[in-house]
């Protein structure tokens, strides 16, 4: 049966539409691969359906949970290496008829062999390329990696090697490349990817090495190793991410490309050195992970007003908030919703985070004297309507951006402080003069993350103190009803699961300009701005814990009382 036939099967069940079968075969043959891999990369069809539609086109049943209990007794079993090539396994004898799992039924050549190497009639069953090569390492493999087997391959000669602190150069990079090491290493980003943590911190202390991962931006200890396993591991990281393994001395920040679990993964690798050996920080970083303003949790006033400051022709708009409370997403998701071919945009970055289509993205390089603030003059010679500075550090970088700001563009950046109004102040700190700040900041958006209930236990809190929520978010002609995770598998026990934002954004008005020009504190700028409907971060924290979302104590744990 052609391509054109199952892809009319796919019609003819619903599953496909005429103007998807098109696209999917211009791009089969753009690809020269199969239509139905096509389809699936594409995204119109499931695996499931595939193979469903392979079983009733080739006339081959599928493969069934029954079938793949233990491998079959054979005189001779076929090589694991030729098994995971042709994706292939026997899964069942019936006297002289062997089933064999295949995952491409037009390919003829599997069948062929294994009849002929064992000497019994190939009978195929479908099934998807994962089972079979699951099932191959179940029946012939040694079952599956885990951190103990490791471990416990790694025996005393490793121990004996690893434990030295050599300064021999080429036995760090035979340690790195023994293949439980890899496996170790690739376990640790595996688990990490899987359980959604953000960062991987490899600690050395005394006796042990320590593996935390921090999840929804709380760090919890997942494995504590031996500690002479750390040279070797230490070496691994800095070889896949092109670090200088014999510089144990100086910090050193690299990257890693790779694909976990389907997924594209961009790691930042950090190491410093330590009483004990050099701690390392993997930031795990997905470069598609962009997300909408929508999808980012503002209440609907914050999100319509940032996104009116956003679509003006020229201003500085400021995101604040300490490290890790999710201000270059937010900037990413602003650039995403204003960029259009009519908009040159160019962002300066430490490092480029995600990659965005149609923005032109530099990297800053201080080794070689390529930072923020000589960079910035140079992208202003590049005619741009809008630039984001990854961070002002500096009173240069400050400086230059500001005077963009005044001379046509829309300069997005962030900063670290604690709340909107603080901006006003480290700009005046950094000797900004406080006439330039009045005339080129349009507003500032302050942020924290905090996490979401799990939705799979949440449950009903009876008895909850309310002594910190303010009065005036109590509804009196209703029943307030707080809730929590219970905690479930889902969670891993937490109680929560994802985070979200909570913002206060504060628009400069005429009002605040002129204060912004007295130089009058924070303090007196927070007031107005809450005066003029500025809520602020705790508040919108509550707003949220009523709503069922998160709970006070992760609102209590990331603001300030006011």
């Amino acid at each position: 049966m052609s391509a054109e036939l199952i892809g009319e099967m796919f019609i003819s069940k619903g599953i496909l539409n005429a103007d998807e079968l098109l696209l999917g075969l211009e791009e089969q043959k753009k690809a020269g691969e199969r239509l139905g891999a096509t389809l699936v990369r594409l995204g119109y069809i499931s695996k499931k359906e595939l193979y469903d539609a392979l079983s009733l086109q080739f006339g081959i049943p599928l493969l069934t949970d029954s079938q793949a209990l233990a491998p079959p007794l054979l005189q001779r079993n076929p090589s694991p290496k030729f098994l995971k090539y042709y994706k292939t396994v026997p899964v069942e004898r019936d006297g002289e008829a062997l089933k064999v799992a295949v995952s491409d039924p037009l390919d003829p050549y599997p069948l062929a062999a294994i009849s002929f190497y064992t000497g019994l009639k190939a009978e195929p069953v479908l099934a998807e390329e994962e089972r079979i090569l699951e099932l191959i390492d179940a029946f012939y493999g040694s079952g599956p990696v885990t951190m103990e087997k490791i471990i416990q391959g790694m025996g005393d000669k490793d121990s004996e090697r690893a434990i030295s602190d050599t300064d021999d150069v080429e036995q760090l990079k035979d340690m790195a490349q023994e293949a439980p090491v890899i496996n170790l290493v690739n376990i640790l980003i595996t688990k990490a990817v899987e359980k959604r943590a953000s960062d991987i911190h490899i600690e050395p202390f005394e006796d042990m090495l320590h593996i935390r991962y921090r999840i929804d931006g709380i760090l919890s200890l997942v494995e504590s190793l031996p500690k002479r396993l750390h040279p070797a591991v230490a070496s691994r990281v800095k070889i896949m991410s092109k670090l200088n393994i014999a510089e144990r001395r100086l910090p050193q920040d690299g990257r890693i490309k790779l694909k976990s679990a389907g997924r594209d993964i961009d790691i930042r690798v950090s190491t410093v050195p330590t009483l004990y050996g050099e701690s390392i920080v993997m930031r795990l970083l997905d470069p598609t992970g962009v997300i909408s303003l929508e999808a980012i949790g503002f209440s609907e006033e914050n999100r319509k007003s940032f996104e009116t400051l956003i679509r003006q022709p020229h201003g500085m708009i400021l995101v604040t908030g300490p490290t890790g409370s999710g201000k270059s997403t937010t900037l990413y998701a602003a650039l995403s919703k204003i960029n259009t071919v009519i908009k040159k945009v160019i962002t300066i970055e430490d490092p480029v985070e995600y990659n965005l289509e149609g923005i032109n993205q530099i990297q800053v390089k201080p080794k070689i004297g390529f930072t923020f603030a000589n960079g910035l003059r140079s992208i202003v010679r590049q005619d741009p309507d809008v630039i984001m500075v990854g961070e002002i550090r500096d009173a240069e970088t400050a400086d230059i951006a500001i005077h963009s700001a005044l001379t046509g563009h829309l300069i997005l950046s962030t900063l670290h402080t604690n709340d909107a109004p603080g901006a006003v102040t480290r700009l005046i700190d950094m000797g900004i003069e406080s006439y330039l700040i009045s005339s080129s900041l349009l507003g500032v958006l302050a942020q924290r993350l905090v996490r979401v209930i799990c939705e799979n236990c949440r449950i009903d809190i009876d008895g909850y103190s309310l002594a910190n929520i303010p009065i005036e978010l109590k509804t009196a002609d209703k029943e307030l009803r707080l809730y929590k995770g219970a905690g479930c598998p889902e969670c891993d026990n937490t109680g929560y699961k994802g985070r979200t934002v909570i913002t206060e954004f504060m628009s400069v008005t005429d009002e605040i300009r002129e204060l912004i020009v007295e130089k009058k504190g924070s303090n007196a700028i927070r007031s107005k701005a809450v005066e003029q409907g500025m809520v602020t971060l705790r508040d919108d924290g509550w707003a949220k814990v009523l709503k069922g979302i998160t709970t006070a104590d992760e609102v209590a744990r990331v603001t300030l009382e006011q």
